[in-house]
């Protein structure tokens, strides 16, 4: 039948005389399967065999989809696997990246520290074995040495650059170069040793034929010098030897080392032997410490000015050379030229060359009455170098005497009384006296101000304190008036020389005795030797407004006030003036502004509480 031919077909069973055997379900078109349905709707036998056929597709479906999931199984799994090896691969070559990167940076450090390494390394020193048994091994010696010198670097406060010390055998990190045995302290030497400028020091300490011992020191560039002493002199050699190195490495810092302990006689021998072969960044420092040398052995700062200027010369933001002119200005009386050469320093500093650290600006703020400039500037100094500071005398009593000015006398005596001690400094005791006439004057003990400030004047007679300290002895003729020895006052008057103080406390002690046209050509004369300075207008407005010229006395304090706009006193005394002219309104504001430059004095307080209620 023809329908039997055509379900043999649907259902795979058809033999044909080509032989090709069975015919996939899958390859007869629906229209087929739709018509063998029908066929079998009517035929029982037929419709087992659809059901049994249909029921064996739907299993071959099911089949399929499961070698269809594991496919995809398997396919994800080896995405995920290929995806985690480029990854892996990705983060290896990340890696190699960064250890060459790494690795070249560290290399970088290396050569940029052994490019810019200034050291003093010391080497153990040859010691034969009869010292050696004595405990005077090669590294103990070299030890020595070093110890000299870091105490002679601490000694050196200056702003300059410092060589830092070091020995030879400490401080290596023992991390070795694999299958080289050489380590990272090892390259790190020899890249110093290429590129760097670090001096090498050894040498040898041997038993002299009289029974003593004689060490040689020699390094890179320091030539060979042998110090010879008995038995127990080896501390003494050591020094020696460390400060004939530190001289050689560091001319500059050994100069100033020299003026900062007082050795003033050497530290000019040596910085004129050393300028001709110095460097030129060394030989600014070395002519000033030249011309410190000269003023601390007494010299006159004429001497010194020059040198101050050539040292300016070759290095135009050498501030404290600035400083130091200024100094030699005070030192001569010269105040208005002080001035001057604060002008210029603060205009240089502001020229591209930076702006110049406040400490070197401690003569002008003197001489202006700039105080709590002065005073912070003082204070940075001192904490930054061991609590001293880095100049030629300590500075906890210039800062009490800051405070004086301040009227602050707590801080003041706070100041004295935890002072550290500096042997080398004989302006230590001096200052102390100074400072604390100026509390018992301020405290009205007449005497024991006159006590305290001739003791300062004994001490004033050393080079280094009026050196440090000039026109300061101008005070001492106040204390001596108030304790009732005129003539010790009209002295010290003639002692203390030409500058602003000294004339505007003579006009003040003239007053005192009655003599008011001497007062006032006296307090015209402290005006005409400093114009731009405020103190002499300061003294005069308030002998003006003793005598009643209230319009007087307000000229000047204003002429002060615009002469030393940080300074509270002209301030105060305007406000006083102003006062008892029943303006209280502008006395206040006056006193307010005061305030903002000396905040502990009680007595502009009390002044200021006295317009409450009254404006």
């Amino acid at each position: 039948m023809a329908e039997n031919g055509f379900l043999k077909r649907f259902f795979g069973r058809e033999e044909d005389d080509g032989g090709e055997g069975d015919v996939p379900a899958t390859a007869l078109d629906p229209a087929a399967a739709a018509a063998a349905m029908d066929v079998a709707h009517d035929n029982s036998d037929l419709a087992a065999k659809a059901a049994a056929y249909f029921e064996e597709q739907a299993r071959l479906v099911r089949i399929q989809r499961e070698h269809l999931h594991e496919q995809r199984a398997v396919q994800l799994s080896n995405l995920k696997l290929r995806r985690f090896t480029e990854r892996l691969k990705a983060a290896t070559q990340v890696f190699i990246i960064l250890v060459v990167t790494i690795l070249g940076l560290g290399v970088l450090v290396l050569l940029y520290d052994a490019s810019r390494s200034k050291a003093v390394i010391v080497e153990p020193f040859d010691v034969p074995p009869g010292l050696t048994a004595r405990g005077l091994t090669g590294k103990v010696v070299a030890g020595g040495v070093l110890d000299a010198l870091t105490q002679l670097q601490t000694a050196t406060r200056s702003s300059s650059a410092q060589r830092h010390l070091a020995n030879a055998w400490t401080g290596d990190i023992k991390v070795e170069v694999p299958e080289t045995g050489v380590s990272v302290g090892d390259i790190d030497r020899m890249l110093k040793a290429r590129f760097g400028r670090d001096i090498h020091i050894d040498g040898n300490l041997v038993q002299s034929d009289a029974g003593g011992v004689a060490l040689t020191v020699r390094g890179d560039g320091v030539l060979p010098r042998t110090f010879e002493g008995g038995p127990a002199d080896l501390d003494r050699l050591t020094t020696a030897a460390a400060e004939y190195v530190y001289g050689q490495a560091e001319p500059a810092l050994y100069a100033e080392y020299l003026t900062h302990v007082g050795r003033n006689a050497d530290a000019l021998a040596f910085s004129k032997a050393a300028y001709a072969t110095a460097s030129k960044a060394d030989r600014p420092y070395l002519l000033n410490a030249w011309a410190n040398a000269l003023v601390n052995t007494g010299a006159s700062p004429q001497q010194s000015l020059p040198l101050y200027r050539a040292a300016l010369k070759l290095k135009p933001d050498y501030w404290a050379a600035y400083n130091n002119i200024m100094s030699a200005d005070l030192v001569l009386g010269d105040e208005e030229a002080l001035w001057r050469g604060g002008v210029a320093m603060l205009k240089a500093s502001t020229a591209g060359r930076g702006r110049a650290p406040e400490i070197y600006f401690e003569n002008w703020n003197l001489v202006t009455w700039n105080l709590q400039a002065w005073r912070e500037s003082a204070i940075a100094d001192s904490e930054a170098h061991s609590a001293i500071g880095s100049a030629d005398f300590t500075e906890a009593p210039l800062i009490a005497d800051i405070d004086v000015r301040l009227h602050d006398p707590a801080d003041a005596e706070l100041r004295l009384q935890t002072a550290k001690a500096d042997v080398g400094d004989p302006s230590l005791a001096a200052m102390t006296h100074f400072v604390r006439g100026k509390l018992a004057l301020e405290a009205g003990d007449a005497r024991g101000a006159a006590a305290e400030m001739e003791a300062f004047g004994a001490a004033y007679a050393n080079p280094i304190v009026s050196g440090n300290y000039a026109g300061y002895d101008c005070w001492i003729a106040p204390a001596e008036e108030a304790a009732g020895r005129p003539d010790k006052a009209d002295a010290a008057l003639t002692a203390g020389g030409h500058f602003v103080d000294c004339y505007r406390f003579r006009g003040d002690i003239l007053d005192h005795r009655g003599d008011w046209a001497g007062a006032q050509k006296a307090y015209a004369q402290a005006v005409a030797l400093a114009p731009d300075l405020p103190a002499g207008y300061y003294s005069w407005g308030l002998a003006l407004a003793r005598h009643g010229d209230l319009a007087g006395a307000i000229a000047r304090q204003q002429a002060a006030n615009q002469r030393g706009p940080h300074w509270a006193d002209p301030l105060k005394a305007w406000g006083d003036v102003l006062a008892r002219q029943g303006r209280w309104r502008e006395a206040r504001a006056k006193y307010e502004q005061a305030l903002k430059y000396a905040p502990e004095w009680s007595q502009l307080r009390q002044a200021r509480a006295a317009t409450i209620g009254k404006i």
